[in-house]
C-alpha cells in the first residue's frame, strides 16, 4: 500500500467513512469504518494530516486522532461543502473533506478540550431550562386567563398566581385545574432552582480560569459573557492569516450581505471586539497587572480599552 499523507473523515454515528491519497494525491484508500474500528485503523497508519468537518463528536475525535500522533484540522462544513463534485453522500463528503483541508486558503476550527466543551454545556443546559422556565410561566398564565384570573407582567404577577393556585378557599379555579396548575407550579420551582445551581457553576468556573477573570475586567462583560466566550473561543491567539474572521466565534453577517440587519453586524462587531481585547489579555502577563492597576480597570473604566488599542494584537 502507497503511504497516505491526507485523509479525510467523515464521522457520523455508527459508519465512517475515510477517502486517503498520497503526496501525488493519487487515491490510496476509500472505505467506510464501522465506529468501533476508527481508532484501530488510525493506530496503524504513520502520521498525516487528518481533515474532518467541524461537526458533533469532532472534538471528541480530533483529540483521539491527535494522541495518536496525527495532525487534524477541524474545517466548517460551509467551506467544505463547495468542493463536493457531485451528488451528497459519505463517499462524496469524505473525499471533499479530504481536498478541502489541503487548500491554502481554508480557515480550521481550534480543537476544544474537554473543560471547554464542559462550560459550553453548562451553558446550554441553563439556556434550555430558561426556556421551559419561560414555557411553564406562560402555560399557567394562560390556564388563569380561561378562568379569568389575570395578573401583571413579572415575577411578581406569577407570584400572586401560584398563590392564588395554592388557596382551597379560592372557587374560581375547579380541583382538576387546580391540581394541574399546582403541578406546573411545582416544575417552574425546580427549574428555578436548578437555574441558580447553574448559576452558580458559572462562577465558580469563571473564578477558576484565568482568561475569564481578565475578560471580567471589560466593561460591559459578566461573568456568563466571560466564561461563555473562554469556552466558544479554543484558541484565543490571534492566526496569521485570515484574523478577520475566527471559525470559533461562528459566522457573522457580511456587510455586503444583502438584507444585513444593523443590529446583527453589530452584535458581530461587538463579538469581535471582545474577541481582540481577549487575544490581548490573553498574552498579557499577570506581572504586569499589578493589583492597584487591576483595581483601576474595571467597570466604567476607559483604561482597559486604551490599554487594548495600544497593546493590541
Amino acid at each position: 500500500m502507497q503511504t497516505m499523507t491526507t485523509i479525510g473523515l467523515d464521522i457520523a454515528k455508527s459508519v465512517f467513512q475515510v477517502h486517503g491519497v498520497d503526496a501525488a494525491g493519487a487515491v490510496v484508500i476509500r472505505r467506510q469504518l464501522k465506529r468501533r474500528s476508527v481508532l484501530a485503523f488510525f493506530q496503524k497508519l504513520p502520521p498525516c494530516l487528518v481533515g474532518t468537518e467541524a461537526c458533533a463528536s469532532s472534538h471528541y475525535w480530533s483529540r483521539e486522532l491527535q494522541a495518536l500522533g496525527h495532525t487534524v484540522r477541524l474545517m466548517p462544513p460551509a467551506y467544505v461543502k463547495p468542493n463536493v463534485k457531485r451528488q451528497k453522500n459519505d463517499m462524496a463528503d469524505a473525499e471533499a473533506i479530504c481536498e478541502a483541508v489541503t487548500r491554502a486558503n481554508m480557515r480550521f476550527v481550534p480543537t476544544k478540550t474537554p473543560e471547554q466543551q464542559s462550560c459550553l454545556m453548562l451553558h446550554r443546559t441553563r439556556h434550555l431550562f430558561i426556556r421551559q422556565q419561560t414555557a411553564v410561566i406562560n402555560s399557567i398564565r394562560a390556564h388563569l386567563a380561561e378562568f379569568g384570573i389575570v395578573a401583571p407582567v413579572g415575577r411578581k404577577g406569577v407570584t400572586e398566581l401560584l398563590h392564588i393556585v395554592a388557596d382551597p378557599n379560592d372557587k374560581r379555579v375547579s380541583e382538576v385545574a387546580r391540581a394541574c396548575l399546582a403541578a406546573l407550579g411545582d416544575q417552574l420551582l425546580g427549574l428555578k432552582r436548578q437555574i441558580l445551581e447553574f448559576d452558580r457553576m458559572i462562577m465558580a468556573w469563571q473564578r477558576s480560569n484565568q482568561t475569564s477573570k481578565r475578560l471580567h475586567y471589560i466593561p460591559g462583560v459578566g461573568p456568563m459573557l466571560a466564561t461563555a466566550l473562554v469556552a466558544s473561543v479554543a484558541d484565543p491567539r490571534p492566526s496569521d492569516q485570515h484574523v478577520t474572521s475566527r471559525p470559533g466565534l461562528g459566522s457573522f453577517p457580511s456587510s455586503t450581505q444583502a438584507g444585513a440587519r444593523s443590529g446583527s453586524a453589530a452584535s458581530a462587531n461587538k463579538a469581535i471586539a471582545i474577541y481582540a481585547a481577549c487575544s490581548w489579555l490573553v498574552h498579557w502577563p499577570s506581572s504586569a497587572t499589578p493589583r492597584s492597576t487591576a483595581a483601576s480597570i474595571g467597570p466604567g473604566s476607559r483604561r482597559c480599552w486604551g490599554g487594548a488599542r495600544s497593546h493590541g494584537p
